[in-house]
């Protein structure tokens, strides 16, 4: 309510300026015109209409901000019509030179400029008449047009520059919100990504052991209670990079200085044993000497590792997998290879493939994922060391 009370004011306001304007013109016009010097300019029965013109004249103040050409326009015939009964600039008052300032505020540097000569040109052809004033007037009256014209003008240079900043600053703000959009959806894709690739493996896992272990609970409670512990501990596991993955999203050191550093490539062992342990064989390979991997390249290698151990989990069905890791100087090499029968049917294109192929994206790396000719699936991946600006 107070907003659109202030808003009214603010919209009220220049109308009762230009109206308090316009009155105070008039008021001084008409005031030399009962003046001596006005009843010895012409007694007759021009009188009436000079009085008439003079109040057109000035009383269009009131609507100069709205149409300020047309009020210019009123005040050069009117004006040109006083001078042509006889009497002279004097009683005009103060008028015109607040239209001249009123076109070069809020009118278009051409359109101010046509303006400015027009009046100009009126007040050189009546010094051209029997009328004309003395030269210094005429001179000191162009050099307060000119003058009103060059305020009105640096104001509405103004205007312009404020607006202009305005605009860049409306636009560097919507700049500002959009990159903030596009930080939420790559956070929410960050995190999604994170959390398919804990829990998928670990359920993965888990689903694998815990079939196992229902199969050879009566018969066999040593190895169903091997599968236990090895649920246990799996789960044990994704709750910790849970933990991990949540905290670094909150970005609160209290909570990340008290965990572990996210995964890589150091933890590739407990990977493998956790993959094991659902009864999957796993060989693993190492070619190079592991050089410094900036901790992003590292987490992503080990989680397109993880993901591709966690298809052959659940699509590939009896199976071995083979780990290859190859460190060179300026690249990073994963494979992930396996000879089980269950991948023909394309299962593991799914969103795990989707979640490798945003990983190596991100840190301009390359991602072949299909069929392995010998029978089988591979993934293959190269992240390069030296990060892309």
């Amino acid at each position: 309510m107070q907003a659109a009370d202030s808003e009214r004011a603010r919209a009220i306001t220049p109308w009762l300026f230009d109206g308090a304007l316009a009155l105070m013109a008039t008021g001084f016009s008409l005031s030399l015109l009962i003046t001596p010097l006005g009843r010895s300019e012409r007694p007759s029965l021009a009188a009436p209409a000079v009085t008439v013109l003079v109040l057109v004249h000035t009383l269009s103040l009131t609507v100069r901000r709205r149409a300020p050409v047309a009020v210019l326009a009123v005040q050069l015939i009117t004006g040109a019509a006083v001078l042509a009964l006889g009497y002279p600039m004097v009683f005009l008052g103060f008028a015109v030179p607040i239209s001249v300032y009123t076109v070069g505020a809020r009118c278009p540097r051409r359109t101010a400029v046509a303006a400015l000569g027009a009046v100009l040109a009126v007040l050189a052809l009546n010094q051209l008449g029997p009328n004309s004033s003395a030269v210094d007037t005429w001179i000191g009256n162009t050099l307060v047009l000119g003058a009103a014209w060059l305020i009105g003008d640096g104001s509405r240079r103004r205007q312009e520059t404020a607006v202009m900043h305005q605009r860049r600053a409306t636009q560097l703000e919507h700049a500002q919100q959009e990159l903030a959009k596009q930080a939420v959806s790559q956070e929410r894709l960050r995190i999604a990504r994170e959390l398919h690739d804990v829990v998928g493996h670990a359920m993965s896992v888990i689903a694998v052991l815990s079939g196992n272990g229902r199969l050879v609970v009566d018969h066999d409670p040593h190895e169903a209670g091997e599968a236990l512990a090895a649920i246990e501990r799996t789960s044990r596991d994704a709750l910790r990079e849970m933990r991990q993955v949540l905290g670094a999203l909150r970005e609160s050191e209290a909570v990340t200085e008290s965990l572990a550093p996210l995964a890589g490539l150091e933890n590739l062992d407990e990977l493998v044993a956790r993959v094991a342990g659902s009864g999957l064989p796993v060989q693993v390979s190492v070619e190079g000497h592991r050089p410094a991997i900036p901790t992003g390249i590292d987490l992503a290698a080990y989680r397109i590792v993880q993901e591709a151990l966690t298809n052959v989990v659940k699509h590939a069905g009896p199976a071995t997998a083979r780990v290859h890791v190859r460190y060179d100087d300026d690249q990073l090499i994963v494979e992930v290879t396996d000879d089980g029968k269950g991948s023909a049917d394309g299962l593991r294109d799914g969103n795990g493939t989707i979640g490798m192929r945003e990983r190596t994206s991100m840190w301009g790396g390359d991602l072949e994922v299909g069929p392995w000719p010998p029978g089988g699936w591979r993934v293959w991946a190269r992240l390069p060391l030296e990060v892309r600006p």
